[in-house]
């Protein structure tokens, strides 16, 4: 049963959270934002860049070179490998590094993507791909101005996909509820991945002590 895409469903999932959310451009969130103090939404940039490298790979490497798809790619990929260069330093010398080496090449996208911007058609592919990049400017540069925001939600995705690999079977799940408990399983599951536990040891010791 597919959960319906509207604002109640991140409103009670965030609703004890409190920091920065990275996402997609799912507008539901910074609708969140602004009934909220105290929650900040910040882009993802795989997402920004994923357009780009599915065309790439849609027409192949020799037909994109030298387009302005193969140029976006090229431009998000060095921004992206030079913060994982920064990955060992603390939150507030990976944000002096972010503000003194990336804050000019986001610059140069952005400027970028709005001068292609205004020589395409914009209901074209790459119209509407750089659309998303220039709508997202705002969150998309959070990352810039805290040490503790990735430039990613892909540690978030990776957790995820064994369940979105495995929905196909989940035949069975046919109301709210079902899909509830399912998502609490999982919630368990990669939890207990995360902190390095022994998934079976841990519903065991669940299952025994929580009755």
């Amino acid at each position: 049963m597919a959960a319906p895409r509207h604002s109640d469903h991140p409103r009670e999932f965030l609703k004890t959270f409190s920091g920065t959310v990275v996402t997609d451009g799912y507008q539901v969130y910074h609708k969140l934002t602004k009934e909220r103090r105290d929650l900040k939404v910040a882009g993802c940039w795989i997402h920004t860049r994923r357009p780009f490298a599915e065309f790439i790979k849609s027409v192949g490497q020799d037909t994109a070179r030298g387009s302005s798809t193969q140029e976006a790619y090229s431009m998000i990929t060095e921004i992206m490998h030079i913060d994982n260069t920064f990955d060992d330093l603390s939150v507030t010398d990976l944000k002096k590094q972010r503000q003194l080496v990336l804050s000019e090449k986001v610059d140069a996208y952005f400027a970028w993507a709005k001068q292609k911007y205004s020589q395409v058609t914009h209901n074209s592919t790459i119209g509407k791909v750089l659309a998303y990049s220039i709508n997202q400017e705002e969150y998309l540069r959070a990352f810039l101005s805290d040490g503790h925001v990735p430039m990613d939600n892909n540690y978030a995705e990776q957790a995820i996909r064994p369940f979105t690999i495995g929905r196909k079977n989940f035949v069975m799940i046919e109301s709210s509820n079902g899909a509830k408990a399912s998502a609490i399983l999982y919630s368990l599951v990669e939890t207990a991945k995360a902190n390095m536990i022994n998934t079976f040891e841990y519903f065991n010791l669940l299952l025994t002590e929580i009755p």
